[in-house]
């Protein structure tokens, strides 16, 4: 909508009640559905975890889990998330405890920077969570959409494999 001066402003009827889950704790937001689900979690929830990278849903850097599915925030709006459960990496570990991929990440050295790792991190928790005997090619594959300019890619994969491991009783 364009204000007297032509310059573009948001309308109060463009707003609605949104809630989700995020972290395991309900949210409801008035806010303007189609926002990308990055910026408000940054933005509006203070959840810096999740990066903004490339803003087209390339890197990965945004990742997070809808549904116990790895998904880029920056490709998805708030009102799609209506009704759903987000978990960012804020979330992703449990009463004070790393989660599996996040330990072995630490053990494995697989951060240099730090920018990608949240969402490896989350790329590999939902890889994991929806086929826990993953195999090395197949964490090859579900890990190779989310880039690092660092090189970490081996230690990377080497994280995925032994949180694999820990997630299935270290078996």
């Amino acid at each position: 909508m364009k204000n007297t001066k032509g310059k573009l402003t948001k309308s109060k009827n463009m707003e609605e009640t949104i809630t989700f889950q995020v972290n395991g704790k309900q949210v409801e937001l008035k806010i303007d559905p189609t926002q990308t689900l990055l910026w408000v979690l940054r933005n509006n929830l203070g959840l810096t975890g999740t990066k903004f990278g490339c803003g087209i849903g390339f890197c990965g850097s945004c990742t997070v889990l809808i549904d116990n599915e790895a998904v880029r925030s920056c490709s998805v709006t708030v009102g799609e998330v209506k009704g759903k459960s987000v978990v960012t990496i804020e979330g992703l570990g449990k009463e004070g405890e790393l989660h599996p991929v996040q330990k072995a990440f630490i053990e494995h050295d697989a951060m240099q920077c730090g920018f990608c790792t949240p969402g490896m991190v989350m790329n590999a928790a939902g890889l994991l969570i929806n086929n826990p005997s993953v195999t090395r090619e197949e964490i090859i594959t579900g890990m190779n959409d989310n880039l690092c300019r660092c090189g970490a890619h081996v230690r990377i994969i080497d994280a995925v494999e032994a949180a694999a491991k820990e997630m299935k009783g270290g078996k």
